[in-house]
């Protein structure tokens, strides 16, 4: 790559850092576990409703916060004085590949990023920033990269891109360009730099053509069903099956090469490709990682309302593990057809400079203006924003 080449960070100017949660007791692979914890901290009264909470200097018990976008449930007050009912869970990414819930109520959470609450919608995407980017269509939370949304405004509006891409894209290769096509790009072709995220973008339609193709390939596997899609699959009907269930709880998993066996305790999984069991996100197994997070609560070291989580291991988590299993095994697959991907002679930065594409606007750095009502602030006042 070289300085000719435009940066993701142009592309997609538009980045929120990482949700900072402050306390992992509101995230959990469970959402009973997260309305068991809300009952215990709710009654909880005095220093044992502090030490529960566990302050930061973000965030105390005695201080209220405004309501996240689009959870209008939300208490506002002071937690010491009405805690309200349980806000429902949603779903998020907790780490790569790791769909968990979370409480979506502001006075627990340490730097919630309300305008990518704002922007959160069935129509939205985001990008997270990691060694090798990854798409979800759950709000990224906790130790992740910087989250870029596919969209500055609700219901799919307004692109977050640099402005005039998509006109010099669709007049260069002799078609409509989406949004979501340049994310598939980006996946594609997209290589770290010296520089940056690298994204070279295709100066002919044949390359443009083929990454698309390969791009929309990753992203389906990325996003696992979400949005109304197809769950991906195994080619040839090599489907994960549950051979044993589970059954109590499981030190460790285990795994058998030669029968492409996943062991959790006395229950087993197969067929289980070794690409899905060796995927690395972030220099970590994924698999393993998955599982040590659905045993935390049972280690020693748990305390608190992280200590509560399921008596019983949930058939819910197998399900998840048969899907997870599926999107790393295909993963692995595409990874030396993404690695072998060229994307041909770029387009220059002059070109693009001449098309008004780079540089990026400040403005488009900066979130959208998206309201259209007033959010509620701390202690039930309307925010000013």
């Amino acid at each position: 790559m070289s300085e000719d080449v435009p940066l993701l960070d142009d592309l997609m100017p538009w980045a929120v850092g990482s949700l900072r949660l402050g306390r992992d007791w509101v995230a959990a692979p469970d959402p009973a576990a997260l309305r068991a914890r809300w009952a215990a901290l709710t009654g909880s009264e005095g220093a044992e409703r502090e030490r529960l909470f566990r302050p930061s200097r973000s965030r105390r018990p005695d201080a209220g916060a405004a309501a996240l976008p689009g959870q209008r449930s939300a208490a506002t007050a002071r937690f010491t004085d009405a805690p309200g009912p349980c806000p429902d869970p949603v779903r998020v990414l907790r780490e790569p590949f790791d769909e968990q819930w979370l409480l979506p109520d502001q006075r627990l959470i340490d730097v919630a990023r309300p305008e990518l609450w704002r922007v959160r919608d069935a129509h939205q995407l985001f990008l997270v920033e990691t060694p090798d980017p990854l798409v979800t269509a759950h709000l990224p939370v906790g130790r992740l990269g910087r989250i870029r949304p596919l969209h500055r405004r609700p219901g799919g509006a307004e692109p977050n891109l640099a402005p005039g891409l998509l006109p010099l894209l669709g007049a260069r290769h002799g078609g409509w360009v989406a949004p979501e096509d340049v994310l598939c790009w980006i996946l594609a072709a997209g290589r770290p730099g010296p520089r940056g995220y690298e994204v070279p973008l295709a100066a002919d339609p044949a390359h443009w053509r083929a990454g698309l193709e390969l791009g929309h390939r990753l992203l389906g596997v990325q996003l696992r069903g979400a949005r109304g899609g197809e769950p991906p699959r195994l080619p040839g009907g090599r489907r994960p099956y549950v051979r044993s269930a589970v059954a109590g709880w499981p030190h460790e998993p285990a795994y058998d090469a030669e029968s492409e066996t996943l062991s959790l305790g006395g229950g087993t999984v197969s067929p289980v490709p070794a690409g899905a069991w060796e995927y690395e996100a972030q220099g970590v197994r994924v698999l393993p990682a998955w599982f040590a997070a659905r045993t935390a609560h049972r280690s020693p070291d748990a305390d608190g309302l992280a200590a509560l989580g399921p008596a019983e291991w949930p058939q819910s988590w197998t399900s998840e593990l048969l899907s997870l299993v599926t999107t790393l095994a295909l993963l692995a697959e595409l990874a030396p057809e993404r690695a072998a991907f060229e994307p041909g002679p770029g387009l220059p930065a002059e070109t693009l400079r001449a098309a008004g594409v780079l540089p990026p606007p400040a403005s488009a750095r900066r979130p959208a203006s998206v309201l259209d009502h007033q959010e509620e602030g701390p202690g039930g006042q309307f925010a000013l924003l």
